[in-house]
């Protein structure tokens, strides 16, 4: 996300007019203020949205493996042991056998439960849970028939949202590239930042800082500072004070840090344009800003909208054959690999 351009009028250097290592303290300490915290079968949600799924049921299917995601720690929907034309005929007698990657499934057990109709229920579902289940139905059509059988298989999928950050780059015009000044300049830099977003259980990062001379259109060389970092969420659970409000939400929160972030870099150009002395050797240069979002998976999971068109943007357990081993949204090929949520090969 680029700030306004109203040209570059800036960039030239103001010779004569090195700034100290108070005045870029100084400089930055401007802009500073305290951060305000207030400053298959799947249904998608907005972010942070949690539907408790007691109403929400799945059927089966005779011809392939129905596909379900279920959000990790939560509770799971009704997954029926019945096709869509049995759940709405007449069964005399049914009887219901579930079996989950640890066997039988036993009723009464006290994060899964099979109804007294057989619907299978997961109170909180864990990693380990994602798997291959199976049931069996038999059943009476009429009271004079014999019974009938059914086997249905279900893929059911634990699944995370995927713990997205925001990716910044800014250029800055710089002291000469081996001056003690920028990285001064450097550490405030973030240090600014990082007190920006505290109040919102965010933390920023430097991913990158190079200083480069750039040859500009008849105005010779000038050095520049290249600036990368990220602002990603903390977990709440970890901070010393949890926020279990709705706007603590790590999405809410993410947006709430970018604004405050893009605000703090246009003040440096709002207060720039007020001064009426030369421009300080190192200052922000308009327009440079810029903001990616990137996706990341924990490890064991990742995105896969052709595997999970159903669940397009969730970071899905790896399904046998494949694994994460680090926070990529990819789960990578590998034959060795016999379990769900891998995390190595092998």
């Amino acid at each position: 996300m680029e700030a306004s351009t109203p040209g570059r009028t800036r960039r030239g250097r103001a010779a004569g007019f090195p700034l100290s290592r108070p005045a870029v303290v100084l400089l930055l300490s401007v802009f500073v203020g305290p951060a305000s915290p207030s400053a298959g079968y799947f249904i998608r949600l907005p972010r942070g949205f949690r539907l408790t799924q007691d109403s929400l049921k799945i059927v089966g299917s005779s011809d392939y493996p129905v596909k379900v995601y279920v959000l990790l720690h939560q509770k799971s929907p009704h997954v029926l042991c019945v096709t869509q034309r049995l759940r709405n005929s007449e069964l005399i007698d049914p009887s219901f056998q579930w079996y989950g990657p640890k066997g039988k499934i036993i009723t009464g057990n006290n994060t899964t439960q099979v109804t007294s109709t057989g619907s299978l229920v997961f109170q909180n579902f864990e990693e380990s849970m994602t798997g291959v289940y199976t049931c069996f139905l038999e059943y009476k059509p009429t009271v004079d028939e014999s019974a009938a059988n059914l086997q249905l298989k279900y893929v059911i999928y634990g699944y995370r949202e995927p713990r997205f950050y925001y990716q910044f780059t800014a250029r800055y015009h710089a002291a000469p590239c081996n001056s003690i000044y920028n990285i001064s300049f450097e550490k405030k830099l973030l240090q600014i930042l990082r007190k920006l977003v505290l109040g919102l259980s965010c933390e920023v990062s430097l991913l990158k800082s190079e200083c480069h001379h750039i040859k500009m259109q008849k105005a010779g060389l000038q050095n520049e500072l290249f600036f990368t970092f990220s602002v990603s969420s903390l977990d709440t659970e970890k901070v010393p004070k949890p926020c279990i409000d709705h706007s603590c939400e790590p999405s809410r929160r993410l947006l709430k840090a970018k604004n405050l972030i893009e605000r703090f870099f246009n003040q440096q150009v709002e207060v720039l344009g007020r001064r009426v002395e030369p421009l300080p050797e190192i200052y922000y240069i308009e327009g440079t800003l810029q903001m990616v979002w990137i996706n990341r998976c924990f490890p064991g999971y990742g995105i896969n909208t052709l595997k999970h068109p159903k669940c397009p943007e969730c970071c899905v357990a790896c399904s046998p054959g494949s694994y994460n081993p680090r926070d990529g949204t990819q789960c990578l090929r590998c034959n060795s690999s016999l379990t769900y949520g891998a995390k190595t090969c092998g």
